[in-house]
């Protein structure tokens, strides 16, 4: 933990040096012309001489660089909460969404039933057609010579897994990203007319999904929305507002990281062909290839906590109501955590500790279902492939994620 234990809140309360502090701007998250280094670079500079750093962007904001500061944050519960704020930019305008928007213990009335939805019985059976989805999308791709990896698949895969997942038609599937799609766009330009309006459709077809179970259409037991409908909470089914935002968040939560992350894959093998033949011919290697690429280009760092109270934490006087961006993109590259941490380390020692998932309460129930969908791509890719390379520079992502929204290749066929 980092909090500060010398000081106490109440004697930095009237501190002019933490409040000045409160006015400085150590980094801009909307600083255009990223590239698929500058954010690295830029938080490799920032994180040893502030490791909770500032930004006057988004209304004001901390935002958690270092390892030990985004730890700290995510398990303290008594002095952050998701409730208020849990992003940076804000964009929780209509409505709550458990499990995110509720803290312990009510948040566990909607983790229970979800975290059954993931667990290593259900991903092995699920396997066999997120593999099929996989397949099915690359093989007309790998005929081709040249591809935008982002756009034609990254893009595209998500939403297919997700209509096997949640039992959906595929265009009701499609239409969510699509919907989801427009409506990162928006939060990330502060377009909250467009907010409104997309998470509008997005809770229209919540409450379709819902609709659609109604009436034991569906066997709790093995769909996701109808297990919420038959779950039991302190006598009583779970209120029905809660289970449509809960809905609602399930459906756009992981459209959006695997399409930003899976290019950031290809561009690192592309770049690594080394890499690229070893995985090939030691297939069983890939699952420890993902898992340092989750920690090497973790995509989000714009989730966040709210402080509860006034909270010293690494010497910064985090004010009551304060949001803290969790930048996870950083921490993960931390020196003092993972040595030579800009390096990507096949069998990294200590890969245990990286936190691309969160940690403690609100960590992400469907990290499995997201690293089969990682590993199932490079298998398949790899084994279909003899070579690829980036030919153009990457687009990447703007704030709140961090990742490739275009990667054009080349490829030769195996």
């Amino acid at each position: 933990m980092v909090r500060d234990r010398d000081r106490s809140p109440e004697e930095t309360a009237v501190d002019p040096a933490a409040e000045a502090r409160r006015l400085e701007h150590d980094f801009d998250p909307v600083r255009p012309g990223e590239t698929f280094t500058s954010a690295h670079e830029e938080f490799a500079e920032l994180r040893p001489r502030c490791p909770l750093a500032r930004s006057q962007e988004y209304g004001g904001f901390w935002a958690a660089l270092g390892y030990d500061e985004v730890l700290s944050v995510i398990t303290d519960i008594e002095h952050f909460t998701t409730s208020r704020q849990n992003a940076v930019p804000a964009f929780a305008f209509t409505g709550v969404r458990p499990p995110l928007h509720l803290d312990p213990p009510e948040h566990m009335a909607y983790r229970r039933v979800i975290n059954q939805f993931f667990i290593p019985p259900r991903m092995r059976a699920l396997e066999p057609r997120v593999r099929a989805v996989a397949v099915r999308l690359l093989e007309p791709l790998l005929e081709q010579r040249t591809v935008d990896v982002c756009k034609q698949y990254a893009h595209v895969f998500p939403a297919h897994v997700f209509a096997e997942f949640f039992n959906l038609a595929p265009e009701t599937s499609e239409e969510i990203k699509r919907v989801s799609g427009t409506y990162v766009d928006a939060i990330q330009v502060l377009d909250h007319a467009t907010v409104k309006s997309l998470s509008g459709r997005l809770y229209e077809i919540a409450q379709e999904i819902i609709d659609a179970r109604t009436g034991g259409a569906f066997d709790p037991a093995d769909d996701l929305t109808a297990a919420l409908l038959a779950a039991r909470y302190e006598g009583g089914p779970l209120p029905a507002p809660m289970v449509l935002g809960c809905v609602r968040q399930l459906i756009v939560t992981g459209m959006v990281a695997p399409s930003v992350f899976t290019g950031t894959m290809f561009v690192h093998l592309s770049r690594d062909p080394e890499l690229q033949d070893l995985l090939r011919a030691q297939p069983h290697r890939i699952p420890a290839a993902v898992e340092e690429f989750l920690r090497l280009y973790s995509p989000y760092r714009g989730m966040a906590r709210t402080a509860r109270e006034d909270v010293v934490l690494s010497g910064e006087l985090v004010r009551q109501h304060d949001p803290i961006a969790l930048v996870y993109t950083s921490a993960n590259r931390d020196e003092k955590v993972f040595p030579d941490g800009d390096s990507f380390v096949l069998d990294r020692p200590n890969i245990d500790r990286h936190i691309s998932f969160g940690r403690g309460t609100h960590s992400c129930p469907g990290a499995p279902l997201a690293r089969m969908m990682m590993r199932l791509t490079l298998e398949e890719f790899l084994a279909r492939s003899s070579s690829f390379r980036v030919t153009e520079e990457p687009e990447m992502a703007v704030w709140a994620e961090w990742g490739t929204r275009s990667v054009p290749l080349e490829i030769i066929a195996g």
